[in-house]
């Protein structure tokens, strides 16, 4: 599946690209309506794109009433980020949802742009899953000192699969004031500088936990795509690169095709986690060979 990252893509004011995803996700829905963050609130750098939204949203209220009935005249399956600065605004969100048209409810554990919740993702989770039987995936951020273990929290408490990954705090500077870009000064970074760290996020946690897993995080082409899935990943989320290119979505879709046939795969899925298959020889064998060939141009070896 080729999803959107939350909050990369209006689907209300580009309908056209939207229909081209199997699912689209929301931008993070809290118990009551946000204002978000001060103004400057994104900002381009060299290696990415940062971001300071600070989950500004209608509220559940207004989103169910209004944007996701219009949402579903799409006729695209709906996945509803959810956020909260508690358990409590979590469970009640997943609640309000319960009865409504989705088809999944991704809980953004993660925003690096707002005060963290007191609770981790176990609670959060288990809060949530006490409301709802939708399937609940948790978004998780690369800064976790553990991921994996974070990940193996996530499941125990009824996660249903897993996003990976959120967007990681960063700093740009103005050039000419040396003052930060961003109202709010830090805010988090998106595009392609993100994307080893989200390979190794999916890889971590596919060893880690039997879940689905969106993966995230600087996809530009299908070959990254593929990369993501190798690792572990089942569906692949755009983010920053909606910006630049609309039809990014069909282009990966047929990029990612290309490339798993030309890798010997009948399909992208058909690759899901081949990056944790053994090769022909062991690892330290062909270490051994490495090091012996090393030394034998040295003449230490004969």
């Amino acid at each position: 599946m080729i999803l959107n990252a939350s909050g990369c893509l209006d689907a209300l004011t580009a309908p056209d690209v939207a229909r081209e995803l199997d699912a689209f996700v929301t931008k993070t829905v809290t118990p009551l309506p946000r204002d978000g963050n001060e103004p400057v609130r994104i900002a381009e750098t060299e290696v990415g794109m940062l971001n300071s939204i600070g989950l500004a949203n209608p509220g559940i209220d207004r989103f169910l009433e209004a944007v996701l009935p219009a949402l579903l005249e799409l006729g695209v399956p709906i996945w509803v980020s959810v956020g909260g600065f508690c358990a409590e605004d979590y469970a009640e969100v997943c609640a309000r949802l319960e009865d409504a048209p989705v088809e999944v409810v991704e809980l953004n554990v993660s925003c690096p742009n707002v005060a963290a919740p007191d609770e981790g993702a176990h609670e959060i989770v288990a809060a949530a899953r006490a409301q709802s039987a939708k399937p609940l995936y948790a978004k998780l951020s690369p800064a976790s000192p553990d991921i994996a273990a974070t990940a193996a929290a996530a499941a125990e408490a009824g996660a249903d699969g897993l996003s990976l990954v959120n967007t990681l705090r960063a700093l740009a500077l103005d050039s000419r004031t040396l003052r930060p870009r961003l109202g709010p000064g830090a805010g988090g970074l998106s595009g392609p500088a993100l994307r080893p760290v989200a390979l190794a996020a999916v890889y971590a946690c596919y060893r880690a936990v039997d879940l689905p897993i969106v993966g995230m995080g600087g996809v530009e082409t299908g070959r990254q795509a593929l990369e993501l899935i190798a690792a572990g990943a089942s569906s692949v989320a755009l983010g920053t690169v909606l910006f630049s290119d609309p039809g990014a979505p069909a282009r990966v879709r047929a990029e990612l095709a290309r490339e798993a046939a030309q890798s010997g795969f009948q399909s992208g899925i058909e690759a899901r986690g081949s990056a944790h298959r053994p090769m022909s020889g062991t690892p330290s064998d062909a270490v051994v060979i490495m090091e012996n060939e090393t030394w034998r141009r040295r003449g230490a070896l004969t």
